[in-house]
This record gives structure tokens, C-alpha cells and sequence, in this order.
């Protein structure tokens, strides 16, 4: 799926990752020869599309989740397999490429997703991420009934956000590195000494510690939030290691949109907290790929009718980019010329879109000297430029 490389690669990297959703992000992507809608829930049907991805060289993929079903329609898919345990079987189906599944940071517990992620990370041998995402979905809160929906702020739930992550930074280090003795000789298995309570107490969490899993092998998994507004890139600047952000595609702010003024806008919040290293700042794009852009509109026109005639067609809080993978490629080229660090593309059909993603754009991309030729990393972090971070409970 990759072509040389025809000059050397002189920019800093551009990364690229594609979010998974189902047959695709077109809620008629289902009825598409090919789609393999009767394997969705299948484990063989995710490994192909991961596989597909890491035969492109990307960084990683995200894996789409949440409670609620999408809509009334009996038309659209109903139904969703768990993100995360979804990537714990495809991640020893795989070698390079990054795994991140969404989590709903408001319905669950940070103990319970830190040993999920941790324990992902060592099934993958550090390829290991998690999107965290909030919900304000009254449908979601009726799942629970423990909450009620009118009695929250945005702020306050992004601030438990914040903490939920905070939780599951703590309790990853909650394990020296080498708390581990396993020393059958003297019955040893764990130095007692390098496990740590964390005594997390906040507004919305209390949680002792230490974990049930032991240090992961990147440290620290890689933490990702989607983000469009303030108070979210607030969010991601506190807790994140990469932002996912929608630079819009109305031509108002030019070719590249308004990537710019985005990323000054998060900058802008991390110079509000402490960090180790800048976010990274994806851009996502959903495509609707074909050999032409004529082609690729008349491919959209025929989903939107198959969708129901009358109906709104394909929407998104992302831009939608309908043509070529050229045409991708100048998008991202403009987008990394803006200071953006990478993109998540979103294919508006799996099976159609994301061969054309490795196939066609992966290729320009590379002439471009925008994307890699070989994996140059073994985990997550690294193919990041991140460094693995040190345990904060280590004795010096």
C-alpha cells in the first residue's frame, strides 16, 4: 500500500491517523457493495480494517463509541460493539499501528478504564491510547438514571473530565517500573514499596489506589479528546497528549480553513497549565474518495438518496472533502503549513474510502515528503515523538 518516497523527507513529520466507525461515517455506508455490514459485530471485520490502516503506516486509528443508539431510523445501523474491548482483539492482530478506543469519561469509572487501557497497552506491547469524550445526551443519562442532566454545567463536566483522566494518569504510575520481583527463589513476586496509594480526592472522584495493573510499557498510555470549543481545548490542554480539532471547510478562512486560528486558540490554553511537551493538533476530515472529483460527488449524491430522498444528506461537525486523494493531500499539506501536526481522516465509507486513503493519498503524501516510509517506532509514543514519561511516586 506504499510507494517510495521520490525526495527525502525535509518538513517536520505530519501524522496521520483515521477514526473507525462502523461500515463508515455515512449513515448509509451499510448498503454499499463490499461493506460487509452482515460481519460488523464480527471480530474479523475490525482486524481487516486496522490491518488495512496499518498497511498505510499510520499512526493510529480510533475506534467510535458510545451509549446511546444514534436515532429511531430502522434504516440506519443500530447497535455498536465496546471500543474498547474491540481493540484488546485486534490489538495481538497487529503490530505498528496505535489503538485508541473512545471512552465516556461521564459514565464510568477511572479505575476501571485505567486498568482497561493499561491492560491494552500491554496486550499491544505499548501501542495503547483512549479518546476520552464527554456526553450532555439525556438519552445516555436515562441508561444510568444516577445523574440528571439539567443539573450540569458544560464546565463542570469537562472538569470531571479532567479529573477522570487525572485519575488514570495517577494510578498508571501507581507501579514502579520495576515493582515486579517475580523471584521464585525467595517467593517474591512484587516489592510492596514501589506500590503507591494515589489518595485522588475531588468534587467527582475519590479513589485510594493503587491499581490492579501493573506500570504500563509506555508509562503512560496516550490520552486523546476530540475538541471544538474553549472550554474542550481547556480540556485537552490540561489532560492530553493529542487534540482532535475541525477546522471548517466553508471557504471563509481559505483553503486550509481556519486551522490556524484553532491552533492558536489551543495554544492559547496551554499557556494557561504546566506541561510537559506541546499537544499534538489533528485535524479531522471526512472523505468521500474516487478517481475524480466528479465521481466522488456523484458517489455522494447516490448515498445521500439511498439515505432517503428529501433527507439532509451527510453532515458532520468535521469538513467533508468530496474528490481525490490529491485534493486530500493539498488540504493536509495547507493544514501542515498552518502548524498542524497531523489529521484523522474519516472515511464517509470503510470498505471504499480507506483503500483509497493507503493506496492513493498514503503515496502522494509520501512524494509530498508529508508521511513516513517505514514505522520508525515500536510504540504509540514514539511514533509520536513523545517521550515516556517518568513515575511520578519513584523514589530519586
Amino acid at each position: 500500500m506504499t510507494a517510495p518516497m521520490t525526495r527525502p523527507m525535509t518538513r517536520p513529520p505530519f501524522h496521520l491517523a483515521v477514526a473507525l466507525d462502523g461500515t463508515g461515517w455515512h449513515p448509509a455506508s451499510w448498503r454499499e457493495p463490499g461493506a460487509r455490514a452482515d460481519e460488523l459485530f464480527t471480530a474479523g471485520f475490525w482486524v481487516d480494517q486496522v490491518r488495512e490502516a496499518e498497511a498505510g503506516l499510520l499512526d493510529l486509528v480510533t475506534f467510535e463509541d458510545a451509549f446511546a443508539l444514534p436515532d429511531e431510523r430502522p434504516d440506519h445501523v443500530q447497535g455498536r460493539v465496546d471500543a474498547v474491548l474491540t481493540a484488546l482483539r485486534v490489538g495481538p492482530l497487529t503490530e505498528h499501528i496505535g489503538l485508541v478506543p473512545t471512552i465516556v469519561a461521564t459514565h464510568t469509572e477511572p479505575f476501571h478504564v485505567a486498568t482497561q487501557i493499561a491492560t491494552l497497552d500491554w496486550v499491544t506491547s505499548g501501542r495503547a491510547g483512549v479518546r476520552v469524550k464527554v456526553s450532555s445526551d439525556p438519552a445516555e443519562y436515562a441508561l444510568f438514571g444516577r445523574r440528571d442532566p439539567d443539573a450540569e454545567t458544560r464546565e463542570s463536566l469537562f472538569d470531571e473530565a479532567a479529573d477522570h483522566v487525572e485519575v488514570q494518569r495517577r494510578l498508571w504510575d501507581s507501579w514502579e517500573d520495576d515493582a515486579e520481583i517475580r523471584d521464585a527463589a525467595t517467593g517474591r513476586f512484587i516489592d510492596r514499596e514501589k506500590l503507591h496509594y494515589i489518595d485522588f480526592e475531588g468534587p467527582h472522584f475519590s479513589v485510594r489506589g493503587p491499581s490492579i495493573t501493573p506500570r504500563p510499557p509506555q508509562g503512560q498510555p496516550v490520552v486523546t479528546a476530540l475538541a471544538h470549543v474553549d472550554t474542550a481545548y481547556r480540556l485537552a490542554a490540561r489532560s492530553a497528549d493529542v487534540v482532535f480539532v475541525t477546522p471548517d471547510g466553508t471557504g471563509r478562512h481559505g483553503p486550509t480553513g481556519d486551522a490556524a486560528s484553532i491552533l492558536a486558540q489551543v495554544r492559547e490554553a496551554e499557556g494557561g497549565v504546566e506541561r510537559g511537551a506541546p499537544l499534538h493538533v489533528f485535524g479531522d476530515l471526512l472523505v468521500v474518495l474516487d478517481d475524480t472529483a466528479g465521481a466522488a460527488h456523484d458517489r455522494l449524491r447516490r448515498l445521500d438518496e439511498s439515505d432517503g430522498a428529501g433527507g439532509p444528506g451527510l453532515r458532520s461537525d468535521a469538513r467533508i472533502l468530496v474528490g481525490t486523494a490529491a485534493e486530500v493531500a493539498d488540504v493536509l499539506a495547507g493544514w501542515h503549513d498552518a502548524g498542524l501536526t497531523g489529521a484523522r481522516l474519516r472515511p464517509a465509507v470503510t470498505a471504499h474510502d480507506l483503500p483509497r486513503v493507503t493506496g492513493e493519498l498514503v503515496p502522494e503524501l509520501q512524494r509530498r515528503g508529508l508521511h513516513r516510509t517505514a514505522y520508525e517506532a515500536d510504540t504509540l509514543r514514539g511514533l509520536l515523538g513523545l517521550e515516556r514519561p517518568a513515575d511520578r511516586y519513584a523514589q530519586v
